[in-house]
């Protein structure tokens, strides 16, 4: 990410001041009316190259003269104040050190770091406060917390962030692609043909750095990793650190913007739908479903992260076969279990009393969102300490090679400590499979639905068809220049003068349409629910409704107005709910968003480019894999009336649609999320004319097939058979020494 500075003129000049060559200054005039695209120009800044001091002088100049400690008025809760205040001058996490959301002493001072932020009563306090924080604190806490603030402060409503992975993406990348970088900057792009060749860079006359991150055989440990363009995938590591953004453990309700009421629920069934996401990949390739975590006996399956920190200090590798049970976390063991068993027996009994006296009940349907804050975060057994009690951590820490290191600054992270990395490992995976058994015993405890839950009077669906579903690798150029320092003079120009692009592949698939015919004999709302989940399992055995409910991937939920006689419901895969597609370069957004005279351009419309943008999940890894000849799956639609027998919880809509944050049907309907499939089903009381099913194929593309790879020569394809890939067939692509001198100055811009 390399953020364009140069804005003139600008239609909110009253909102900032403008110098002579166009910088935009922050700090100059009070910034409370600033225009949405001065305040996200601000935020901007503030992330850019984050492991270095910032570059801009209106940030230095506002950090130097703020003084917090001096404006204690000008925030909501001076209590909040006062305790950041006595931590920092303590001493926080250093700026070179590594900020670990599952290290206790680092979570808790990011949340100081967010409440001062939070509860700066404007916006002029709240970006002069984040001036000062984002010169005298660690940058990994800084963007935790600035992070977390953009998500939930009204303000910020509108500021779409540059994703995770160009703000910091030694996380996302293996680390002989960050060598490279490093190695392309070192040399100034020098440009020797073999050694290119050999490590598959390639350089414009733009100095665009392009690291094709496939050269070289992938090592591998287990069969897990024949999924790792699944878990490795960076929008759905995105997806994840979102998720936890838009409903973290650590807040509480009068913090919450959006979604309290049933966030606890929320979670718990991304959760359920991420495992179950997972097992449609994992039947692609004939592998069958994961075991919940076992901790007294040996972990089969390691994992090799391929991770390199800025610190240089590498992400453990696990190995095969490992004893997780030993000496050092037997304490952490003995706590987890008395956890669990509180849990367990909670819900068997229906109800758990608190140190304090405060009964919470296990009873109810809607008591889902009491278990989901107690195994997630969110509420506490002990003075609603919810980190004290997160199930998660616990089990991650079961998992940590640093346990004399707990709460230190010297913490060295596993994968699994955090968000953006923790799905890449096969045992995270596990783990929330074990979660989830905890979900599922208490459905179990529910009454099992009726017919009458089921059916809709007088309204029938005659045919569920799709568009044929194809599947492909394609390509993506990920922009990872903020992987390397610059140098003086470039600070001193505000850009690096090279840019970096790691070229990976990635799952990917076509648009598709799914079209309901309905009858109906009414005018009436209704809520429609798409499945999409398994025919067969992993040994080609037919399945059940009931062997397949936790399978089934909720692709689409929404309200339609049904009319009196025949309805077509027509879904377009790109305009399904909750779904987003491809997040641009924040370089790109950019230069699209501003002319060549410097002004804001008037044809970018804003809304429809930034707000798809921002929470969701990513549109192209809706399908699963599939396979060459065919996968049969199965498609579900039920159409079901608005059920408004709970309150709705209290949102703004237009907080929906800018954060992507109406989850599913939460803002429309109280029927649980899941349902029909959420409970054990009495299969002589659930066919109905409201739903039906329908079998699909989901074909899946070779290389040489899909029409989206760019320059790709297949005539010199090397394989690589000892890999356990799906990249078996086109593991490598090797030029010549002789094809790289020849290649003439439009093939490589092409590149």
């Amino acid at each position: 990410m390399r953020v364009l500075l140069v804005l003139a003129a600008l239609a909110v000049a009253a909102a900032s001041v403008v110098k002579d060559d166009g910088t935009v200054l922050i700090g100059k005039d009070n910034m409370v009316n600033m225009d949405i695209k001065m305040k996200e120009l601000c935020i901007l800044k503030l992330l850019n190259h984050i492991l270095q001091p910032t570059m801009y002088d209106d940030i230095r100049e506002v950090a130097r003269e703020w003084t917090i400690e001096d404006n204690m008025d000008k925030y909501l809760k001076t209590d909040v104040v006062k305790k950041f205040i006595d931590t920092f001058k303590m001493g926080m996490l250093p700026r070179g050190e590594v900020f670990v959301t599952n290290n206790e002493l680092h979570i808790e001072q990011a949340v100081k770091v967010f409440k001062i932020l939070f509860f700066a009563k404007d916006f002029d306090v709240f970006i002069r406060t984040a001036c000062w924080l984002r010169e005298r604190i660690n940058g990994g806490m800084f963007v935790y917390a600035l992070t977390a603030c953009v998500f939930h402060r009204t303000d910020c409503r509108g500021i779409t962030l540059p994703a995770p992975y160009e703000i910091y993406p030694y996380l996302f990348v293996d680390s002989h692609i960050i060598n490279k970088a490093m190695m392309m900057k070192m040399t100034k792009a020098a440009t020797d043909p073999v050694l290119m060749d050999y490590y598959g860079i390639r350089v414009t006359d733009k100095n665009l750095v392009v690291i094709d991150w496939r050269k070289g055989v992938r090592h591998t440990l287990n069969e897990a990793d024949r999924i790792s363009y699944f878990t490795e995938d960076i929008d759905l590591n995105t997806y994840m650190y979102y998720l936890h953004m838009s409903y973290p453990f650590w807040m509480t309700d009068d913090m919450y913007t959006v979604n309290k009421e049933r966030r606890g629920e929320i979670l718990s069934y991304a959760n359920m739908q991420l495992l179950a996401r997972l097992r449609l990949e994992r039947l692609c390739h004939e592998m069958c479903d994961i075991k919940a975590m076992m901790w007294n006996e040996p972990l089969k399956t390691g994992y090799w992260p391929k991770i390199r920190l800025h610190t240089g200090d590498e992400l453990p590798v696990r190995s095969n076969n490992m004893v997780v049970l030993t000496k050092d976390n037997v304490k952490i063991k003995r706590m987890l279990d008395d956890v669990e068993r509180i849990i367990r027996d909670g819900i068997l009994t229906g109800k758990i009393e608190r140190r304090d006296g405060k009964v919470i009940t296990l009873k109810k349907p809607e008591d889902i969102e009491n278990l989901a804050r107690l195994v997630l975060g969110g509420m506490g057994l002990v003075n609603d300490d919810a980190k004290f009690m997160h199930l998660m951590h616990l089990m991650k820490k079961m998992l940590s090679y640093n346990t004399h290191n707990f709460n230190k600054y010297t913490y060295v992270p596993t994968a699994l400590d955090m968000y953006t990395t923790c799905m890449r490992d096969p045992v995270f995976w596990r783990l929330m499979k074990r979660v989830a058994e905890t979900f599922v015993l208490f459905k179990n405890m529910l009454p099992k639905y009726t017919r009458e839950d089921f059916d809709f009077p007088g309204v029938k669906v005659d045919r569920l068809t799709t568009d044929k579903l194809v599947t492909f690798m394609d390509e993506y150029d990920m922009d990872i220049t903020n992987a390397v320092f610059l140098d003086d003079a470039e600070m001193k120009k505000k850009r690096s003068d090279m840019v970096m692009v790691a070229r990976m592949r990635r799952l990917n698939h076509h648009p598709f349409k799914i079209t309901v015919d309905v009858t109906s004999d009414k005018t009436v709302d209704a809520v429609v629910r798409i499945f999409l989940g398994p025919k067969y399992d992993c040994l080609g055995r037919l399945m059940s409704v009931n062997d397949k409910r936790l399978d089934m991937v909720e692709i689409d939920t929404f309200m339609y107005k049904l009319e009196t006689g025949k309805n077509t419901i027509v879904r377009n895969s790109l305009e399904m709910h909750g779904v987003i597609e491809q997040r641009p370069w924040t370089r790109r957004v950019l230069n699209n968003m501003v002319d060549t005279v410097g002004m804001i351009s008037k044809t970018v419309d804003v809304e429809s480019w930034w707000f798809k943008t921002r929470v969701g999940f990513p549109h192209r890894l809706l399908l699963p894999l599939g396979r060459r000849g065919g996968m049969p799956l199965q498609m579900f639609v039920i159409i079901t009336p608005v059920k408004t027998n709970l309150l709705l919880p209290t949102v703004d809509m237009n907080i929906m649609k800018e954060r992507k944050t109406c989850r599913w049907s939460v803002c429309f309907d109280t029927m649980p999320l899941g349902f029909p499939f959420d409970r054990q089903i009495d299969m002589t009381h659930f066919y109905t004319n409201n739903m039906k099913f329908t079998d699909v194929m989901v074909y899946r593309k070779d290389l040489g097939m899909s029409n989206s790879v760019k320059d790709i020569d297949m005539s010199d394809m090397v394989m690589k058979k000892d890999d356990l890939t799906y990249l078996d067939n086109d593991m490598l692509v090797r030029w010549s020494y002789k094809d790289v001198m020849m290649m003439s100055k439009d093939d490589m811009m092409r590149m």
